[in-house]
């Protein structure tokens, strides 16, 4: 540790090393998060609100195209991942010290993460389905269409989990918790995660509050794994069932062109309503489940509480 604080000093006079469990920025913090702001938050903004005008897209609009999702997740994507990278750059860091360590990129922890996703969503959708409250009637898509439709939401799905994952649990996390603990830094970053969906038609407080606690779950993953490739393919995955394999809503949205026609029949807290089985009640316990599970799966914490 104290080789690299030297290396990390010798190379970057401007930057004195923060003492473990400092609340100290340095200059080159604040120079790296004003410029990442600058990408990931004001020009992305910017483009997509150009994106949006251009094309004539209704925001407000309870249903989500394959070919607006691509156009502004991707946008936003991009832009995310160009301000972290130029982040890691300013502050002369590996990007893995942000949660994605290229050597990594879509291996094990990403795939594994994957199959959680699925497997949860299932199983918030499963004492719905043997209580009569969830139905699957029929096959919407078939064939070519199927494969189709599934790939691209699975790619709209990975963009969704790129620009949420590295704007609420990449850069600035790690950022944040040199100045605060872990989880202060989690909590602060979860309740701005749960704002920003206020704004999806069809939100309902049951769904917020399912936001604001999958944001404190997908920071637990990372606590635990070290870094966000299970959590990139956990939000994926669980985006991807909803809105295209079972065909509900999706915080609000819902998806043209799924895999199954499915119905719900019951009181909104039950069954989720507008909002999609994540506004139903049980999702709250499945929250539960995951975390608990994770803890099981992953019993050492590996993020440091203050990262150097």
């Amino acid at each position: 540790m104290a080789e690299e604080i030297l290396n990390r000093t010798a190379a970057d006079p401007e930057s004195p090393p923060p003492v473990a469990g400092s609340s100290r920025w340095t200059p080159v913090d604040r120079k790296s998060l004003i410029v990442w702001a600058s990408l990931a938050l004001i020009l992305s903004g910017l483009a997509t609100f150009g994106a949006v005008r251009l094309l004539g897209i209704n925001l407000h609009d309870p249903t989500l195209s394959l070919r607006t999702s691509l156009l502004l997740k991707g946008i936003g994507t991009f832009f995310v991942v160009l301000a972290t990278w130029v982040a890691s750059r300013i502050q002369r860091r590996p990007l893995g010290d942000y949660g994605i360590p290229p050597e990594q990129t879509f291996g094990l922890r990403f795939w594994e993460g994957a199959v959680w996703g699925f497997l949860m969503l299932s199983l918030l959708l499963l004492p719905l389905s043997v209580a009569g409250h969830f139905h699957i009637e029929s096959v919407a898509v078939r064939g070519v269409a199927f494969w189709g439709y599934a790939l691209g939401w699975g790619l709209a799905f990975l963009f969704v989990s790129f620009s949420e994952e590295l704007t609420f649990r990449g850069y600035l996390l790690f950022i944040v918790a040199r100045r605060a603990s872990f989880w202060r830094a989690a909590i602060w970053l979860s309740i701005w995660f749960g704002v920003v969906h206020l704004f999806n038609p069809g939100e309902t407080v049951i769904g917020i509050a399912q936001v604001l606690g999958t944001g404190l779950l997908f920071c637990f993953m990372i606590r635990r794994t070290g870094n966000l490739w299970f959590a990139l393919g956990y939000h994926a995955s669980w985006d991807w069932a909803q809105t295209f394999f079972y065909g509900t809503a999706d915080s609000g949205l819902k998806g043209v062109g799924y895999f199954l026609n499915t119905s719900t029949r019951g009181p909104n807290w039950l069954t989720g309503g507008s909002t999609g089985p994540e506004g139903s009640v049980l999702s709250l316990v499945v929250l539960l489940a995951a975390a608990l599970l994770i803890h099981l799966r992953f019993p050492t914490a590996i993020y440091p509480d203050h990262p150097e």
